[in-house]
Order: structure tokens, then C-alpha cells, then sequence
């Protein structure tokens, strides 16, 4: 999916503000720029419009779930900029999901999953 970032600046503490990102999904190619907003087990990613999307919001909340386990709630919202066959958004949308849950899934593994950081 994301086939190049950069951090553009940082917060105070190391962790990215705003990214430009380029991904290919589907042989789609987007250009965006990403304002992330970090809390002490959650993150919330917001992008500027593209010529591809109006709009596009991204939550993820990690919370603890017993010993030694962690639920990690992900939100994705999506305005295309013009209409999508409906299954090229059910295949896109399990692409965006199954990369979204090996990533936060490795995430969680290598880190204290109720501390987001920028490590």
C-alpha cells in the first residue's frame, strides 16, 4: 500500500505531525499528506484532500484486555472523490484492513501496546 513516506515535521517529543505519503492500491496512485494527533493510547490520522479522495480519517485506540493482552480498535473513513464500483471498494477495503492488522499487529508485539510512540 504505502509505497513511499517522509515526515514532514515532528511534535515535540519525536512523534511525526504531518507525513506525505505515496500509495498504490488496486494500481491506483495517491499523493497525501497526513496530520497525525497522538493521545496516550490512541492516534488519529486525518488527510488533506487528493485528486483521488475529498477526505479520509483514521482512528486507532489501544486498550488493555487482561493480562498480557491488548484490543486494538481501528476506524478507517473514506469520501472517494468520485463513485467506486462497489467491489473494488469491498477489495480495496480488505487490502487496507489486512495491512492495517499485520502492521498494528507487529506493533503491539515489538511495543508497550498502552504507550503509542514514535519508536
Amino acid at each position: 500500500m504505502h509505497k513511499r513516506i517522509e515526515v514532514l515535521d515532528r511534535y515535540p517529543d519525536g512523534r511525526p505531525h504531518h507525513v506525505k505519503a505515496v500509495i498504490k492500491i488496486l494500481g491506483i496512485v495517491d499523493k497525501e499528506i497526513l496530520e497525525y494527533h497522538w493521545g496516550p493510547n490512541w492516534v488519529v490520522c486525518d488527510a488533506e484532500e487528493t485528486f483521488q479522495q475529498h477526505g479520509q480519517h483514521i482512528e486507532y485506540i489501544v486498550e488493555p484486555e487482561g493480562v498480557g493482552k491488548s484490543r486494538v480498535r481501528f476506524d478507517i473513513t473514506v469520501e472517494p472523490s468520485g463513485p467506486i464500483p462497489a467491489f473494488i471498494v469491498k477489495r480495496a477495503s480488505k487490502i487496507a484492513l489486512d495491512a492495517t492488522t499485520e502492521g498494528l499487529r507487529d506493533w503491539v508485539l515489538d511495543n508497550n501496546p498502552l504507550k503509542l510512540s514514535a519508536d
